[in-house]
């Protein structure tokens, strides 16, 4: 089985799939008369065609490492943000998507920061959920609306993702 080894999360490793979800180098400005720094448009949320934004929880449970990455999916009709409520690691699995296929490509892994969002682009092949040492809870904002918006597709190689912490 390939190894797959996570790097950092950064916003220009991350273009290809979305956006990294930071205070750092956003654009701020002061609001509520000095006593609030506001971080502004940070992701660009798009429910499609039909749908609407929702917002939502979801608890994650830890994971053991090293974790088998046999499964990838995508919401072709919507983006899909997570932000961790908690300041803990967590991991992001992302794939390429290959041209005139509807499988995922090369697969990549980063670690996020506990402080770092990420959301995911209408169509990007992901990893569910990666939750690391403890249960942790993230803000979810993706798409509630008619038609199908979650494929799944099982990998012929599934992959073995390595992490340290």
């Amino acid at each position: 089985m390939n190894s797959l080894r996570p790097v950092l999360l950064t916003a220009d490793a991350f273009a290809p799939f979305g956006e990294v979800i930071q205070c750092e180098g956003a654009r701020h400005f002061p609001i509520n008369a000095g006593t609030t720094e506001r971080y502004h448009d940070l992701a660009k949320i798009a429910p499609g065609e039909g749908g609407r934004a929702i917002v939502s929880i979801f608890r994650g449970q830890p994971r053991s490492f090293p974790l088998t990455i046999a499964m990838m999916e995508r919401h072709p009709l919507g983006s899909q943000a997570f932000v961790p409520m908690q300041k803990r690691d967590y991991l992001v699995v992302v794939a390429h998507s290959l041209a005139d296929s509807k499988e995922p490509g090369i697969v990549q892994a980063f670690i996020a920061r506990g402080d770092q969002g990420v959301n995911y682009a209408p169509g990007v092949w992901h990893h569910p959920l990666i939750a690391v040492g403890e249960v942790s809870d993230f803000l979810v904002v993706d798409r509630q609306g008619e038609g199908h918006n979650c494929d799944e597709f099982s990998l012929a190689e599934p992959l073995l993702l390595e992490y340290a912490g």
